[in-house]
């Protein structure tokens, strides 16, 4: 049977290093690839993330540039290649071309299974390969199965496959979960409602019956005779993935950690809100003034960037961002707008801006 590769890509985000070390704490025997996609910009506390986990899971992590053996660093290299113009929401060109690229020049044409990080409380699938021999498996979720899969295995088209592999099943589960799984799709009951019954109902039967229909495709699960995640049920949510990290030793990124700041005789609290290259178009405005007010060296490259008419923000350019008026109207509109939800025991800035989190490129956040 063809060997199928097992990866996991470390973006120096909380929820991509946890993950490596859940998979290596319940999964010991799967001989998991890590890699990471190093831009060359990213942040001092991504790099020490990455060095502690190589000592937590007793192997490399393998870096993977874009643009090998260019002189310049791989965002710089096709920065130049695309006239300068500056990437944007609207134009993801350092997401294909710096993380997506160089992984599935990786990965080949080989038979991949690769882990991704997105939680159990996330409710998004992630900019993530489309490679047909890349299947995505989502370790923290109920729903550890990529959309398109879900898709096929729920459709109309495959009912009468999908109960046939059902009856074959050592374990049936439930006889509630036959009579949802009988029942065809119909406006009033849509394929996203039918999936999270099935769920809710027998997690691990679903789980099951997902792995026997792949049998019957060519996803690369199709080649592997038994898969030891068919048989979890745990869903993780944010705070889980910070007690991962801490108690293992990894270690919370410190670009977590919050910062006082007092403005208007008020006092707020700044950080980070994920990892990525410091000059990240996704970040919000408080978070580019912590970059200016604690990494004040970083802020200024990321100004020099900004030339020809392109900038990081559609509003403004880093140059008006930091006019002391203009930090002082940030700041005073961040603290009015996160008293309202702030949870005072929370050590991270993500606990009360969660819808950050929704935004942004899998490859490079989790």
């Amino acid at each position: 049977m063809t060997k199928v590769r097992h990866v996991l890509g470390i973006s120096g985000g909380k929820d991509s290093a946890a993950l490596a070390i859940y998979m290596k704490s319940k999964y010991p025997d799967l001989d998991i690839e890590y890699y990471t996609s190093d831009t060359g910009k990213e942040l001092d506390e991504t790099y020490k993330l990455i060095e502690n986990l190589e000592v937590y899971l007793g192997k490399k992590v393998i870096r993977l540039q874009a643009a090998d053996g260019s002189n310049e660093t791989p965002f710089d290299h096709f920065l130049k290649m695309y006239g300068g113009f500056l990437p944007s929401s609207n134009s993801r060109w350092c997401t294909k071309v710096l993380k997506l690229a160089p992984f599935e020049k990786f990965v080949g044409d080989d038979p991949v299974i690769s882990y991704v990080g997105i939680r159990g409380d996330e409710d998004r699938e992630g900019y993530i390969s489309k490679k047909s021999n890349i299947q995505s498996i989502f370790p923290f979720r109920k729903n550890i199965w990529s959309e398109d899969v879900i898709f096929k295995a729920l459709s109309a088209g495959n009912a009468k496959l999908l109960t046939g592999l059902y009856q074959t099943l050592s374990n049936e589960g439930p006889k509630r979960f036959k009579e949802i799984l009988l029942q065809p799709l119909s406006p009033s009951f849509t394929l996203s409602q039918k999936l999270s019954l099935l769920l809710d109902t027998d997690t691990v039967t679903f789980n099951l019956l997902i792995h026997e229909f792949l049998r019957n495709t060519e996803y690369p699960l199709s080649k592997v005779e038994s898969f030891p995640l068919v048989t979890n049920d745990e869903v993780l949510v944010r705070n889980d993935i910070f007690a991962i990290l801490e108690s293992s030793g990894v270690g919370v990124p410190a670009y977590y950690n919050k910062v006082d700041f007092t403005v208007k005789e008020k006092t707020g609290q700044y950080a980070r809100s994920r990892s990525g290259c410091y000059f990240c178009f996704f970040q919000q405005k408080i978070e580019w003034v912590w970059l200016y007010e604690q990494h004040p060296e970083l802020y200024k490259k990321a100004m020099e960037y900004e030339k020809d008419g392109y900038t990081w923000n559609q509003e403004e350019s880093l140059e008006e961002l930091i006019q002391p008026e203009r930090i002082e109207r940030i700041k005073a509109e961040y603290v009015k707008r996160t008293t309202k939800t702030a949870q005072a025991k929370s050590l991270y800035l993500l606990d009360i801006l969660d819808e950050v989190e929704d935004e942004g490129c899998a490859s490079c956040f989790i």
